[in-house]
């Protein structure tokens, strides 16, 4: 049989060590590698080719949203299964939208981690019971956005958008990004110029008129 690759992303050692410990005893799974930032965890997908990523969010360098977006571009074959402290709206979805798989917590007992890294390995989508009902109700609530809505906007400020109507201020979105707070502050000031509104309450007015909150 087969054992599924698997290469740790996080910037904690005593979480990569415990998480390494659990996996190797495992007779399905090899660990293949760890990284402990998310430049890193991009550099390694492509060399190491894991068939799953075990990425946290917040790390240093480009951070685990933009990691997982450039894997999943990169290597279409290498699922990655987010695995965080963070549960918020903000974190789940953004993981979501840039190509995450999975999303479980760092707190989920062992046989829950194992079942989520199991079922990511094999094409399924999983995710901790809490966020599922989340993620249900989000998708069964509210409907899809055409681009064309915001046609000057690009993929990333609608992203950043969303997050404005999320009620997430700039801190939050840098973190749950990965970004700077002045790259932030920057891609704001263009949305608001590009919707034509005075403030970020106006901005958020046009993106829930359009159907994004």
């Amino acid at each position: 049989m087969d054992r599924l690759r698997i290469l740790i992303a996080d910037d904690h050692p005593l979480f990569r060590d415990g998480l390494r410990v659990l996996l190797e005893a495992m007779p399905d799974l090899a660990v293949v590698g760890e990284a402990t930032s998310g430049d890193e965890a991009v550099a390694l997908a492509e060399q190491l080719e894991p068939d799953v990523v075990l990425m946290d969010l917040k790390m240093p360098g480009i951070g685990g949203v933009e990691a997982t977006r450039r894997i999943v571009e990169s290597r279409p074959t290498t699922r990655v299964l987010v695995v965080t402290m963070f549960e918020d709206d903000a974190s789940v979805f953004t993981a979501l939208r840039a190509g995450a798989r999975g999303y479980v917590l760092k707190d989920a007992q062992k046989e829950e981690m194992l079942r989520a890294i199991r079922a990511v390995g094999s094409g399924d989508a999983i995710f901790s019971a809490g966020i599922a009902a989340r993620v249900v109700e989000f998708f069964s609530t509210r409907p899809a956005v055409p681009r064309a809505s915001f046609p000057l906007l690009t993929d990333r400020e609608r992203e950043i958008l969303q997050l404005m109507v999320s009620v997430a201020g700039n801190a939050e979105i840098a973190r749950t990004l990965g970004l700077s707070g002045k790259t932030v502050a920057n891609y704001v000031s263009v949305i608001l110029s590009k919707l034509q509104v005075a403030d970020r309450a106006a901005a958020v007015g046009r993106a829930r008129e359009a159907g994004l909150g």
